[in-house]
């Protein structure tokens, strides 16, 4: 199959062969990356699983790299697939850039790889979503200017004279996601592999947090809604439901969201006027998080029907009831006095898989399910029915999960703060932890079922892609010699 597709009339030659390897590259390390967030789930329902190769799989080692490898790997090839996507479509022109755009995706490969290999050996800065080394730190950096270059550089050269809002997200996600990063990371190297952070004690703490929110902030809403502006609209085949208000989502978003790291640091030694701007900062975020919600739900007025027929759909629309109801959350757990319940309990792992689950993973599997047949040239792919039972298993899956982790984190900050009458506490750390367990295992069963979403997923991406190969080949037999 040629890698760029000719457009009717006088549209250009679109770049397609960087947008299939990156979505390709999407579902293979969606596989990987879940399935280690499996064995670490596990590990804490059979702690003997810890002790398998000793000490590379250990959970300590493991849980950053099931992090990277579901965030940076999966959601960032996801991003960076239909992003190179979206902004040759609206804007009607090739991508910019030459051979950046394949530097592009060898560069993140890269990146990936170090980090599948580093993590494990125990190389970590010890910052969450940043643990990767200095020298990686460099890689992310000179990849993300060239990936700035080719995205803008397309923007500059577009044949529209309006710049589409999915547009505004992807580009707002790129520009804040590479000043988070570099200044997180200024760091003094001691050896290749070992750094230490320029900051010190509650103003490292504030940095990394700035940083740490706004990597969901950024790299994982403000993205993913540039892709829900694009593609619900396309699959439903209705416009957006009020362009007006995606404008408003906008600056109200990127605005708001810069703000709200600190309440990441309630009862720490952040100053106390830090702390409740963090607070208010997130509560005032519901309004643009449900007003885009909102925007994307209301997409489908006149097309509700669609939903009885297509899982593909289904994935983009589930994904945004997701949203909805991960940031009504997170801006209530902000609060200080619900904070003090919360904090350090599985219900903010629970708040985080009900976003990276429900929201990120899915509406990201829906984008691919649209794009691999454009991408291929057919109808739709191998099999709808397969679609259909992903959708059932990655929904099931979510909901298991993040209720098990919604009761045990509910009932560990109960039990963490039960005091008898003469002010001791009335159950162990460890009485809290084997409470837990039911919980644990339940979430096992979540995540196995999810993954199983993704291997269907994978095989019918397979079998997609063999079958157009295979018409591609048949096609050239049957040209005259």
């Amino acid at each position: 199959m040629s890698s760029n597709l000719a457009h009717a009339g006088d549209h250009p030659t679109y770049n397609y062969k960087v947008v299939r390897q990156f979505a390709i590259m999407t579902v293979i390390w969606g596989v990987v990356g879940m399935s280690v967030g499996l064995l670490i789930a596990s590990q804490l329902v059979w702690p003997d699983l810890n002790d398998l190769f000793q000490p590379y799989t250990h959970f300590g080692r493991l849980r950053p790299l099931h992090t990277n490898a579901v965030i940076f790997a999966f959601g960032g090839c996801a991003l960076f697939s239909t992003s190179y996507y979206v902004v040759q479509r609206t804007c009607q022109a090739s991508l910019f850039g030459g051979w950046l755009v394949p530097f592009t995706f060898w560069g993140w490969q890269l990146v990936i790889l170090a980090a599948a290999i580093t993590l494990p050996l125990g190389y970590t800065t010890t910052k969450e979503y940043a643990e990767l080394e200095w020298p990686i730190d460099i890689l992310i950096t000179v990849v993300w200017v060239a990936y700035a270059i080719v995205f803008f550089g397309t923007i500059m050269k577009r044949r529209t004279s309006h710049i589409y809002v999915a547009n505004w997200f992807y580009g707002a996600f790129i520009i804040t996601v590479a000043v988070l990063h570099i200044i997180n990371n200024l760091e003094v190297p001691v050896t290749l592999w070992k750094s230490y952070s320029l900051y010190a004690g509650a103003t490292d703490a504030m940095v990394q947090w700035w940083y740490g929110h706004n990597a969901v902030g950024f790299f994982l809403t403000a993205g993913f809604l540039g892709m829900m502006y694009y593609f619900v609209p396309k699959q439903a085949g209705r416009p957006v439901y009020s362009y007006q208000l995606s404008i408003v989502h906008f600056w109200a978003l990127i605005s708001l969201y810069i703000w709200a790291g600190a309440h990441h640091l309630h009862y720490s030694a952040l100053p106390d006027w830090a702390q409740s701007l963090g607070m208010v900062m997130s509560l005032i975020l519901l309004a643009p998080s449900w007003g885009g919600m909102i925007n994307g739900i209301m997409t489908l007025s006149g097309a509700w029907h669609k939903l009885r027929t297509d899982p593909t759909l289904r994935f983009l629309v589930v994904s945004l009831s997701f949203y909805g109801m991960s940031t009504f959350e997170g801006p209530m757990m902000a609060i200080k006095t619900v904070n003090a319940l919360s904090h350090n309990t599985d219900w903010t792992i629970g708040h985080v898989h009900s976003g990276a689950l429900g929201w990120v993973a899915m509406i990201s599997i829906g984008a691919i399910y649209h794009l691999l047949p454009v991408l291929t040239g057919r109808k739709d792919m191998y099999s709808v029915r397969l679609i259909n039972v992903h959708f059932w298993l990655a929904t099931v899956g979510t909901v298991l999960y993040i209720a098990a982790m919604w009761v045990n984190g509910i009932m560990q900050g109960l039990m963490w703060r039960a005091f008898n009458a003469d002010g001791t506490l009335t159950y162990s750390f460890v009485e809290a932890v084997e409470a837990s367990y039911p919980g644990y295992f339940v979430r096992v069963l979540g995540g196995a079922f999810f993954l199983l979403g993704m291997l269907i997923m994978t095989y019918n991406m397979y079998r997609t892609l063999a079958a157009a190969d295979d018409e591609t080949e048949q096609n050239v037999l049957a040209q005259p010699a």
